[in-house]
């Protein structure tokens, strides 16, 4: 009986992979279909052993190619890896920042090598099809009267260098976020299953080593004394670092809110609610989170 448990769960399972993998072809949905894609690749990668997974995956990526061609290979393998490496720290017991770490580095690494091969391979080059399609949008909104004046193409450039600057930041954002979501779906589903997976620190507990502090401080004096503009190495970095270090003292905020929030008896609803209105003016209220990492503010909350 277990075992035919077993056998439709890795069925349906495999049915919600290949439904994902088709819904890249549909426009809007294929957003949230890639935000997901590796849920069910990474609980039948935990659940079954390599040959069923390996048959599994030969079925859905099979029939999707029937369907979508060349395409569904191409997005079906990029998910592919990072999953089975999430698979494989769940089946060995790993702790849960070993995995998102694991499947962090993975994605991103991927991500890098998709931008370098498809360049090499397919003639494409996200760096100019950005700098393609701004100068092609600013000059076609110029035409139609609808740029302002002072908007020169000198300002147009800078804009293209930011953005083409910020694709580091945007490539590490994106692969946190892919591996959170299969993280946060595919881990209670497992553990719905019998399976021992480990679980993240509780909110309360986050915490940044105060040496983090020191290093932001650095940051910043380094972006001082750094010209906003041009393509240096060391402008490219700070433009990708602070934002990001911002982002995880936000999280030291968020963590802080919900330790006073337990040690207060507060409503659970009251850290949410902070929390979300720090992710909102994030740069302003990030620094409560350096306050929180640099001070023991949460000694003075905590019961006596």
């Amino acid at each position: 009986m277990n075992s035919l448990k077993t056998g439709l769960k890795s069925i349906l399972w495999s049915v919600a992979a290949l439904l994902l993998l088709l819904s890249i072809a549909v426009p809007g949905l294929n957003t949230l279909a890639a935000a997901v894609m590796m849920v069910p690749t990474v609980i039948l990668y935990t659940m079954l052993s390599k040959r069923a997974f390996t048959l599994h995956m030969t079925a859905v990526y099979g029939i999707g190619v029937l369907i979508l061609g060349l395409p569904a290979l191409i997005v079906g393998l990029f998910f592919l890896i990072p999953s089975i490496v999430m698979g494989h720290y769940y089946r060995i017991g790993a702790s849960a920042r070993k995995v998102l770490t694991a499947t962090v580095l993975t994605l991103l690494a991927e991500l890098l090598l998709e931008l370098v091969m498809f360049d090499v391979l397919f003639d494409f080059s996200l760096l100019r099809e950005i700098r393609k399609m701004i100068t092609t949008t600013t000059e076609n909104l110029r035409a139609d009267g609808l740029m302002p004046s002072v908007w020169s193409a000198e300002v147009t450039e800078t804009y293209v260098q930011y953005l083409i600057h910020s694709i580091p930041m945007a490539f590490i954002t994106v692969s946190f976020l892919l591996a959170v979501i299969a993280h946060a779906i595919a881990a209670p589903a497992l553990r719905s299953s019998g399976l021992s997976i480990a679980k993240l620190q509780k909110a309360r507990e986050w915490r940044l080593p105060r040496i983090f502090v020191f290093y932001y401080l650095i940051a910043l004096l380094a972006d001082l004394i750094t010209p906003d503009k041009g393509t240096s190495f060391m402008t490219v970095v700070l433009l990708n670092l602070i934002p990001l270090m911002q982002i995880a003292f936000t999280i030291q905020a968020m963590g802080l809110f919900f330790y006073i929030a337990h040690e207060r008896k507060w409503n659970k609803a009251v850290p949410v609610l902070l929390s979300v209105l720090v992710a909102i003016f994030l740069h302003p209220l990030s620094l409560i989170g350096v306050f929180d990492a640099a001070f023991p503010i949460r000694k003075a909350f905590k019961k006596s």
